[in-house]
Order: C-alpha cells, then structure tokens, then sequence
C-alpha cells in the first residue's frame, strides 16, 4: 500500500492501526538537516523539494510539502521580500495603509510572480519524483493571515473593530488570489491544499465568524471543486473555533499543543482527520524515552479514529534528529 493509498484510507474511515500516520510540518528543520539554508529552502523549489524528500525518507514521513513561509502571495501582491540566511523571509513593509491602497492592490497572476511560480514549479517536481505515490500537500494564506501580512497585524487587528469595509475589500482581494493560487498548485500536481490563517487563534469567535468563516467554507468548498483535500492550520489555541470549524467540511485540521485533543475530538467527531498535537518545544528538549511516553500516552487516546501524529506545529530548526526519529519509532503501536 502507498503511502497516498494509506491516506485515502483514513479518510474513508478506516483508521490506519500500526503505525499510525505521520506528517511534522518540517521547514528550517529540513533545510539544515539536508545541509541547505533557510534562505535556499525559501527560495528555490528545487531545494525545497530535495529537503523534504530526504527527511521523507530517512523519517518515513506519509507526507510532503510546500509550506516555507508567509509571503509568497505577499511578494506576488507587490510587497518587497528579503531572505534570511538562517531565518523566515521577511517583508519589509506593510503595502496597504487605507482604501485606496487597497483599491489600487492589482490581483497577481501566480505563474508570473516569481515566488508564486516558484511553489506552483515544486508541486510539479514533487509528483515528477515521487510518481504519485506520496501525498503533496501545497499551501495558500488564508485570507486574514494574508490580509495580515499586506496591511501589517496590528492595524489589521485595530480595522477588524473599527474599520468594516475596508476590511472587508482587503480580505476579498486576498481570497481571489487564494482561489487562484490554490487552482495552479492543485493543477501542477499537489494532492491536498494547507490554508494557513494562524492569525485566527488571535480573534473571538464572533469576529471569526462575522470576518472569517464564510470565506474559509468558500475556500474549502472551491478546493473541494478541484478534486483536493483540505488541511487547515491555525497555530495556537483553536478551542474556541471548533464549533464554527466543524462546519466547514475540512479534511485534515492541525491542532496545537494547547488544544486538548478530546474536546476536540468531541466536537469535531469522526469527520475531520486531526493532526497533532506535541508541543515543538517538547520535541526539542524532551529525551528520546521521554517523548515515546508523551507520544504513547497521545496516541492510546486516538486508537481507532482518524488522526495523524505531528508537532502542534513546526518542528523547530534545533530539535535533534534522534527527537524526531522516536516520534516515528512511538507511531507502531
């Protein structure tokens, strides 16, 4: 069985027993293990891609992505980019202050802006090499997170309360190219879609739902359209969310360390594949006997339902590889 046909399993409902699936979102930690910079990793797909299949194959990771930074929709927007060396790209300033700037915002085409065109080359790559056999997963902003990045978090925080309409046509722009650049990394060969929209673990849920959930249940509803899934992954505390997550039909959810896995389970039920949820941090200080108990005593929790062994969220640059190789070892139960 394939590694992509054991997770057309769990997602039929048929839960994988030994061993259970497993996905760390792996991004600088990736880049050093294959002797690469983040700025490499950030910047070419050819060496995003290499990384992730040789932690694929020395890990025995289920998956592989194209998740690297926040600002691939942001630099196609217009907004300038710097790489880091040993660091996250950074934009260098926020390209949206009031209405006419987001009026004046041309909506970028995704196969002529180099960073967009850069992520829509390694889904090609990815399924070149792995000939359909593992799962590609690629990766759009969510609209708010995306919002975020163009006009700045604060502000865009501060608008949320204050500013309705501006908000509003920003984040409308910011779904058309969502949309488009979701439809380009399915095209050229990515399995499932990540929306990472981590800015909405910062929000209630009465501004989530007035700003955000419509828009992501459009998002998921369109990728579904393109015969994808959808992974959905919001850093942070998501308890408050789960209700209106529930009813957006995503596919695989990532929950973070500080969401307890039950009462999500007992929200979200049997149909959504949860993904999580070890503290990073843990898996970088915690001994290798350590961790096989704080794995085992996870995944005792979630035998029998659909659930994938991860990080709550990225695996830190520094984590040993011994760490995350004994995450792997706990998943045979």
């Amino acid at each position: 069985m394939t590694k992509k046909e054991k997770l057309e399993r769990l997602f039929c409902g048929s839960p994988v027993d030994s061993p259970v699936l497993f996905q760390p979102i792996l991004m600088h930690f990736a880049a050093r293990f294959n002797g690469k910079t983040y700025a490499q990793f950030a910047s070419d797909y050819k060496v995003l891609v290499d990384c992730n299949i040789r932690a694929l194959e020395y890990f025995d990771m289920d998956m592989v992505g194209l998740i690297s930074d926040p600002y691939r929709e942001t630099s196609a927007f217009g907004a300038k980019i710097e790489y880091v060396e040993e660091g996250v790209p950074r934009c260098l300033a926020s390209i949206v202050r009031n209405q006419d700037d987001v009026n004046n915002l041309k909506i970028p085409d995704p196969y002529k802006e180099e960073r967009t065109a850069d992520r829509i080359k390694g889904a090609g790559l990815f399924q070149k090499l792995l000939r359909g056999t593992v799962p590609v997963y690629g990766w759009i902003e969510g609209p708010l997170a995306e919002a975020c990045d163009l006009a700045g978090v604060g502000d865009m925080l501060i608008n949320l309360m204050i500013e309705p309409d501006f908000c509003n046509s920003l984040i409308d722009k910011c779904m058309i190219t969502a949309r488009d650049f979701a439809k380009a990394q399915i095209e050229a060969g990515c399995d499932i879609m990540g929306i990472g929209d981590a800015i909405c673990s910062q929000i209630n849920l009465d501004t989530y739902n007035l700003y955000v959930k419509e828009r992501h249940k459009e998002l998921v509803d369109y990728i579904h359209s393109l015969n994808a899934k959808v992974k959905m992954h919001i850093c942070g505390d998501i308890t408050h969310l789960l209700p209106s997550l529930k009813d957006l039909n995503i596919d695989i959810l990532d929950l973070d360390w500080k969401v307890n896995p039950e009462t999500a389970y007992s929200i979200l039920g049997d149909n959504v594949v949860r993904c999580g949820n070890i503290n990073p941090v843990d898996i970088q200080d915690k001994n290798e006997e350590e961790l096989a108990s704080t794995a085992g005593i996870l995944l005792r929790g979630e035998i029998d339902r659909k659930f994938i062994l991860s990080g709550g969220c990225e695996i830190t640059v520094n984590t040993p590889v011994q760490n995350l190789t004994a995450l792997r070892k706990a998943a045979v139960h």
